[in-house]
């Protein structure tokens, strides 16, 4: 979460620096109670941009939604997607950017629900982009796991444990794991395995 990167974006998308709001995003990003979505997490997730991001519909609007997924994140909170999506919003009215532009934007962050509901090829890719932990070396997704964990450390084991097994076995219900092909073929199987893995550890 480099803050000359964050001002290059500003400038791409014909906004102001607004170093304010980088501040902001990366004081959330680096509360106290998080342990993977961290200001590392977002790092990782714009690297595997940088490598895909040709691929990109409107490349600047999917980074701007990267840097905002996750923005807003409590545990034990249903809506964290649509709080971080609502802030980007907030963010890029106060700047008069195009409303189709804040729409795609909105719901860019909402696809990393997770819930399947994605139309554009964006958002396939965002979504992909964050699932990419899941075809991480064994040791990166065990540790992932257990971070993961910290989070929810205020849940009781056996409830942690059944959400997070149901939560997983979702992902392996797929026909697959990934929505495009170029993941599909760098992390399918090795997400799968790890995937496999987890469960059994839970």
């Amino acid at each position: 979460m480099n803050q000359t990167r964050w001002q290059t974006l500003m400038s791409a998308l014909g906004l102001p620096p607004s170093e304010e709001c980088y501040h902001a995003l990366h004081a959330a990003y680096s509360e106290k109670h998080r342990f993977y979505h961290t200001v590392d997490h977002i790092d990782a997730m714009l690297t595997h941009f940088d490598g895909v991001k040709e691929i990109a519909e409107k490349p600047e609007e999917l980074e701007l939604a990267i840097w905002f997924h996750d923005a807003v994140y409590k545990p034990l909170s249903k809506t964290n997607e649509l709080d971080s999506a609502n802030w980007a919003q907030t963010f890029l009215a106060t700047h008069s950017y195009g409303k189709a532009g804040i729409e795609r934007v909105h719901n860019l962050i909402m696809a990393t629900l997770h819930n399947g509901n994605i139309k554009t090829p964006d958002e396939q890719l965002i979504v992909d982009i964050d699932l990419a932990i899941l075809g991480a070396p064994p040791d990166v997704h065990d540790q992932f796991e257990r971070n993961v964990r910290k989070e929810y450390r205020l849940v009781p084991g056996f409830i942690y444990r059944k959400k997070r097994k149901e939560l997983l076995r979702s992902f392996l219900s797929r026909g697959s794991i990934y929505n495009l092909e170029l993941f599909n073929e760098r992390y399918e199987d090795q997400a799968k395995q790890n995937l496999h893995r987890a469960i059994s550890t839970l």
